[in-house]
């Protein structure tokens, strides 16, 4: 079984939904796996990974609305810190993933025809976000 990993290094400009599917197809294609599983991992508290709709945006931003009225920012937090978007960004991550995993096969990400995968930034400010790139296979 080989290995390879890379960085997924992904600029977000504040509450967004990033579409890092070509990246991460072409993390896919320069391991020279044919048949295995891409783990993804996100190396923040404050951000997290999905796997959802990429033909209609609407689907995103009734996601984003979604989240938003169902943890509200503000200062009712105990943990304020950081400002009022931190504490609502980490529930917000831990109702969602920080990780995913997607079968591979002929040295392509197995995903539907519908699906893309997303990083789904929680903070009002940009960041500087790392997503791990693990693909293992033959």
């Amino acid at each position: 079984m080989t290995h390879r990993q890379q960085l997924l290094q992904v600029k977000t400009g504040g509450k967004s939904l990033s579409n890092i599917t070509r990246q991460v197809q072409d993390a896919v294609s320069k391991s020279d796996i044919k048949m295995g599983l891409c783990s993804l991992f996100l190396r923040h508290t404050s951000a997290s990974l999905i796997i959802q709709e990429n033909a209609d945006p609407d689907v995103l931003a009734d996601l984003e609305t979604f989240l938003a009225k169902l943890i509200p920012e503000g200062a009712h937090y105990r943990h304020s810190t950081e400002g009022p978007d931190d504490m609502p960004a980490h529930i917000r991550t831990a109702l969602t993933h920080t990780s995913e995993q997607i079968p591979v096969n002929g040295g392509r990400l197995v995903l539907g025809t519908w699906q893309g995968i997303y990083l789904w930034e929680h903070r009002q400010h940009g960041s500087l976000r790392e997503v791990v790139i693990h693909v293992s296979g033959e």
